[in-house]
């Protein structure tokens, strides 16, 4: 029988790629021999660990550096910490500190009050207040006015009583008016109560009534001084009633209020 043959790993084809072919390549005469073309990248890899191991030293003495700032750092503020627990500090208070600061409050106060008293004798003496000057408080709803009127008090009865008859004027009679008279005064009177709040506009018709007659009367008083005490008509026009229509005219300047002679005075000024 005839011998068989071996199996045998057949042999692989040189790469056409390789770097063996390219060294026997006809093509490039010039390539280097063997293992002659790592020469070259050797060289730039040297340069570039070198290049590494210097940037490898420049960190390492970063940290260094970094490491000695830290501990002189620490040990300034450790040394700041000690020096303020044991100095001693003569600008801080003491005790004399706030008995002066005490007295220095007392003088301030003294000198206070003499300047007070010094400015009050200095301001002139009032005028004696009017005997018929009423301090009337009203609330909005009528059924609730209170009236405080101050009064004089005298050694009867009979004399207040006949002081008080004697300070109240006597009412002059109003003047007559013709039917145009009547009717031009009719609308100025709507015209100045068009200028009012609106309370006095017709939500409280016996309000709007009330400030129609005080309106009239201003007008009579031919620009004379009238007191709130001449106004004053019972059971409708109550001092409350009179005090709150007046100032609602004082406020819309209809009507002046004057108390320069020592008693309050009502003129008409008109719109």
């Amino acid at each position: 029988m005839p011998s068989q043959t071996p199996h045998r790993t057949p042999l692989r084809r040189i790469s056409q790629g390789s770097l063996f072919a390219l060294s026997r390549s006809e093509q490039n005469p010039d390539a280097p021999h063997g293992l002659g073309f790592l020469e070259p990248v050797m060289s730039e890899l040297v340069d570039e660990a070198e290049a590494l191991h210097a940037n490898v030293q420049g960190l390492r003495h970063l940290s260094e550096s970094l490491r000695a700032f830290n501990e002189s750092f620490a040990g300034w503020l450790y040394v700041m910490d000690m020096n303020a627990l044991t100095t001693d500090w003569p600008q801080a208070p003491t005790d004399a500190s706030f008995r002066l600061a005490r007295k220095r409050a007392e003088e301030d106060a003294r000198t206070a009050a003499e300047a007070a008293l010094k400015a009050a004798r200095e301001v002139p003496a009032l005028p004696p207040p009017d005997i018929d000057a009423d301090k009337t408080t009203y609330s909005e709803n009528p059924d609730f006015e209170s009236t405080f009127t101050t009064t004089i008090t005298t050694a009867s009865n009979a004399t207040k009583a006949g002081g008080l008859a004697a300070a109240k004027p006597k009412k002059k009679g109003k003047p007559k008016l013709s039917a145009k008279e009547k009717k031009e005064r009719s609308m100025a009177i709507e015209k100045i109560i068009a200028c009012l709040p609106l309370e006095f506009r017709g939500n409280d018709p016996n309000l709007r009534r009330n400030m129609e007659s005080i309106i009239e009367a201003m007008m009579d008083s031919e620009g004379r001084g009238i007191k709130l005490i001449e106004l004053i008509v019972p059971p409708d026009l109550t001092q409350a009633r009179v005090n709150k229509c007046l100032i609602a005219l004082v406020n819309r300047k209809i009507v002046h209020k004057d108390s320069s002679t020592g008693s309050v005075l009502y003129r008409w000024h008109g719109l």
